[in-house]
């Protein structure tokens, strides 16, 4: 690996505190006494609210603030040391108490999370990816010689059903790219390097266009104090984005747990004896990324690496969440505008042929949300990493991760406790967010007046 080793960590790092930087608080000061905030936000919204959409309803926090800082006296009647949250299982509701963490705000710790909100998120992200690796970890130095040979037989099965599906065509495709060494070279490369700066990548700049550029507090290139430019999705879909991916690492880590695979590159394993080893030799994958002329990556060669975790696919299931997201995301009113083209029918007279074509922002985001999980699905294949079914059985997990990560919302009690712990209260996002049925007509309804107010005209 060489040098590898302190580049890639040192690009996950500078990606994150790049993140933390672009998408800071830059009218908030860590060290004044009082921090002066922007009033009059119709839809002004704390990072709980927009997070679980199961919290009690509380004062808007700008004017708290105002009628505590006139009436300081006031402060311990206000602020309150519980809250409610609603736990949701199977159709079964119940609210619990846990700890308000807004007695908090005024500590450092608060403060410096105000003033770098993406800071939480790469808290989360640390927490998803670590927990996950962890888990890995401990499954690979837990490894028995009984579990690899199941592992061994398991990825046969699937050969064996993919012939029967007709769908076995991994073998084509990694001898065509073998033929093409500059090819598998940077074949190899993105298997190695893209996978997690990729996704972190996706993080701040789905943060940057749903949070940041929605704050209406914030100035932005080109716009007056108090307009917004982000999605219309708002912060909602950024958490449920964070959530979707925390819920693909429990699914993968449960299915590799119960059911291990081995990778088609390991299948050529010469020290294997018996017709079990002769049939997985027979195919005669080759490992690409791990040889003498590889591309291996400090995150798929150490020793705390579940060499046998290759079903499912999170290389490919998360590329496809990030590319079913990039095609759909709402974009911002100004670059939704799509096009008429006319064109003439040939042999006819007066007929023309009118085709309404996307914006081309929408264009962008439907190549980029295409092709980025498809050089991935290519990727994952020619460098013999995964099986097809591995890639269809990640996408699955997408699947399901997506409609169903709301079940990690039932952690939000526990995570104030945590806060009460550490005494942190996490910062309140003040964006503007749209009702999908005001999204069209907002900007004839609304317009911006005075610092940061919005008021309605209606």
């Amino acid at each position: 690996m060489g040098a590898g080793a302190f580049i890639e960590p040192l690009v996950v790092v500078t990606l994150l505190f790049g993140g933390t930087w672009v998408n800071r608080n830059t009218r908030y000061r860590i060290f004044a006494r009082r921090n002066t905030r922007s009033s009059g936000s119709p839809r002004s919204s704390s990072s709980d609210s927009l997070d679980s959409g199961r919290s009690s309803p509380r004062p808007s926090s700008s004017l708290l603030d105002d009628h505590l800082a006139t009436s300081p006296s006031l402060l311990s009647l206000q602020e309150t040391k519980w809250r409610k949250r609603e736990v949701r299982i199977l159709g079964f509701r119940k609210d619990v108490v846990s700890p308000d963490t807004r007695r908090f705000q005024g500590y450092f710790l608060s403060r410096l999370l105000q003033k770098f909100p993406f800071l939480v998120e790469a808290w989360y992200w640390a927490l998803i990816y670590w927990v996950y690796q962890l888990g890995r970890a401990f499954t690979a130095v837990t490894l028995v010689e009984g579990t690899v040979n199941v592992a061994r037989q398991h990825a046969l099965q699937l050969i064996h059903l993919e012939k029967r599906l007709y769908m076995f065509y991994e073998l084509p495709i990694q001898h065509w790219f073998l033929q093409h060494p500059l090819l598998m070279h940077w074949t190899n490369r993105i298997y190695s390097f893209i996978h997690i700066p990729g996704t972190i990548l996706f993080l701040v700049w789905l943060y940057y266009y749903t949070t940041t550029r929605n704050r209406l507090d914030l100035p932005l290139p080109n716009k007056s104090l108090g307009e917004s430019d982000g999605s219309p999705a708002g912060p909602k879909l950024y958490a449920a984005r964070r959530r979707t991916m925390a819920v693909c690492n429990l699914l993968a880590f449960i299915v590799f747990t119960l059911w291990p695979c081995m990778p088609p590159r390991l299948l050529s394993d010469p020290d294997v004896k018996g017709p079990l080893g002769d049939e997985a030799r027979s195919y005669g994958f080759v490992d690409t990324v791990h040889g003498a002329e590889g591309e291996s990556s400090v995150w798929t060669q150490n020793k705390f690496c579940n060499q046998y975790a290759a079903m499912p696919s999170l290389h490919f299931g998360y590329s496809l969440l990030i590319g079913l997201t990039i095609c759909s995301i709402p974009l911002a009113p100004r670059h939704r505008r799509s096009r008429t083209v006319s064109a003439r029918v040939p042999f006819t007279s007066n007929r023309s042929l009118r085709l309404r074509l996307p914006s081309p922002r929408r264009l962008l985001c439907l190549f980029i949300g295409i092709a980025y999980p498809t050089i991935i699905l290519v990727a994952i294949i020619a460098t013999a990493n995964h099986f097809i079914l591995d890639a269809v059985a990640g996408a699955m997990v997408c699947g399901v991760a997506w409609t169903s990560n709301k079940v990690l919302l039932n952690l939000l009690p526990l995570e104030d406790y945590f806060l009460l712990l550490v005494r942190i209260h996490k910062p309140e996002r003040r964006v503007f967010a749209y009702d999908d049925e005001e999204e069209d007509d907002f900007w004839e309804r609304e317009r911006v007046v005075g610092k940061g107010a919005v008021v309605n005209r209606g």
